[in-house]
């Protein structure tokens, strides 16, 4: 039978998928600017930026599209949602499929994927009403992190040291998910890896990148200090001994393969007492001028237009 699929050139009518309907709208349009930059810098002469809305099918259908490069952030870009429609529609795409974009966008969901592959989780719990509130403090430690389980960036999460922060935290969580995830907060080295995939001889390769320690002018690792210029600062690599690296990036690359993650993600974590918990899976890192993964990438060699080259060529995967 004749293979009339398309395979990816420098003509391939490709789109930069961006902006979209999430409250990360705003860091994804950062994002898809430079990625589209780095398309017409690297010869794709038919790379055109689309912001998505509800209309999203008919633009890349009157566009012609072959391939996506899905820089969406947060809902409808991350939980299956475009992933579905682009493959109802043929198109090929970069970054995870329907499954494992669902499976990472919720946090309770990867961590029960991952404790089955008995990766390091900090205790939590995940809960969906203020009645069960009681049953948190009777079974975690204060102080607790809360976070709504399908938001990025930290959006609506926030710290609490006892009843009443506790109480203000989850109101403050749920007017962003119905669902919430508490989970006990340890003081340890925040830091964060990149997972990338690339075809060599016909063969997948999975592997890691430098990692990314960081330290905050705020308390925690929140929107402000990713999104604001020098309130974090990047300490790249991340100041760990030879044996506990390894041991990080192993950790990263399997958390990718037990969620069945491909093309790319960025796999955060918290050290505390020597032990690296997972603390959650981003399938599609921004990619903004602040954004780790870029830094990580540049670190090992791989320029950021060489980064997006290899993001785009997993679309054929």
């Amino acid at each position: 039978m004749e293979n009339n699929e398309k395979k990816l050139n420098k003509d391939s009518k490709i789109a930069v998928l961006c902006g979209g309907m999430s409250a990360e709208r705003e860091v994804s349009l950062r994002s898809g600017k430079n990625v589209f930059r780095a398309l017409e810098e690297l010869g794709y002469k038919n790379a055109k930026m689309i912001d998505v809305d509800k209309n999203i099918a008919k633009k890349l259908d009157e566009e012609e599209i072959e391939f996506a490069i899905n820089v969406l952030h947060g809902r409808y870009g991350e939980d299956g949602c475009i992933q579905g429609l682009l493959e109802i529609m043929g198109i090929k795409y970069t970054g995870c499929d329907v499954k494992s974009s669902a499976i990472c966008m919720d946090k309770q969901t990867t961590k029960s994927v991952l404790k089955a592959s008995n990766i390091p989780l900090i205790p939590s719990m995940c809960i969906s009403s203020k009645d069960e509130l009681t049953k948190v403090m009777s079974e975690l430690k204060f102080p607790l992190m809360v976070k709504p389980t399908k938001e990025g960036s930290s959006i609506g999460m926030s710290k609490a040291d006892n009843e009443k922060e506790l109480i203000e935290a989850f109101e403050l969580a749920k007017k962003s998910d119905k669902n919430i995830l508490i989970e006990e907060y340890y003081q340890g080295k925040s830091c964060t890896v990149g997972v990338l995939q690339k075809e060599e001889n016909g063969k997948i390769t999975t592997f890691a990148t430098p990692i990314l320690g960081f330290e905050t002018k705020t308390q925690w690792y929140d929107y402000e200090a990713k999104y604001t210029e020098g309130l974090t600062k990047f300490i790249l690599p991340a100041d760990f001994n030879e044996e506990m690296t390894k041991k990080i990036q192993e950790i990263a690359v399997k958390s990718f393969i037990a969620c069945e993650c491909s093309g790319l993600a960025r796999v955060d974590f918290l050290v505390y007492n020597n032990i690296p918990y997972v603390l959650e899976i981003n399938t599609n890192p921004g990619m903004t001028d602040l954004s780790d993964l870029p830094a990580q990438a540049k670190e090992m060699g791989l320029e950021y237009n060489n980064l997006v080259e290899t993001i785009l060529k997993t679309a054929e995967f």
